[in-house]
């Protein structure tokens, strides 16, 4: 019966799973390292604007991750601004579907140099699981030109803290 499971649900405990063991050193040495990178290349704090090109929003949960509690990584120089006119990089989830190319070649245009985008995701790497569907031209490559790939389906906060290092260590070394 409804009655008795819905009234169980609404006295009992709730079943979810713990939070999973965030590694604070690791995540306080990469944050470290990406804050004196970013100041040494630009003066200043790295601005990252998020571009959404149609995915099914599992990188964008990853990618909330690390503006909240456990990770915080507004207080080491990394933000999310919500203009691409103020950012560095554009962080590109999901595959480049045909209804949002002018959405990302404009926001490309709008972002100052230097600049930097980034695909985040198996799906923004070269079309994920979307690869094939007649909506989708492939990933951010087919559209943007791509300075750095992080795949993984999707890529945790430490995945993508690394990788925003990774860009900027190289640029700073001249390698990109």
């Amino acid at each position: 019966m409804l009655w008795p499971r819905l009234a169980r649900a609404l006295v009992g405990r709730p079943l979810t799973d713990a939070a999973p063991a965030v590694p604070q050193p690791t995540v306080a040495a990469l944050a470290e390292r990406l804050a004196a990178t970013a100041r040494g290349r630009l003066g200043r704090s790295l601005a990252i604007r998020e571009v959404d090109s149609g995915s099914c929003n599992g990188c964008e949960l990853e990618v909330n991750a690390l503006q909240n509690v456990a990770y915080d990584l507004e207080r080491f120089g990394l933000r999310f601004v919500a203009s691409p006119r103020h950012a560095d990089v554009l962080l590109v989830t999901g595959p480049a579907c045909r209804n949002m190319r002018e959405a990302m070649e404009r926001a490309l245009a709008c972002t100052p140099e230097p600049r930097w985008v980034v695909a985040a995701g198996d799906c923004a790497v070269d079309g994920g699981v979307f690869k094939g569907s007649y909506a989708v031209e492939g990933g951010a490559g087919a559209v943007l030109p791509v300075d750095l790939l992080i795949p993984g389906c999707p890529p945790s906060p430490e995945q993508l803290l690394e990788g925003l290092l990774a860009l900027l260590e190289a640029e700073a070394s001249g390698q990109k």
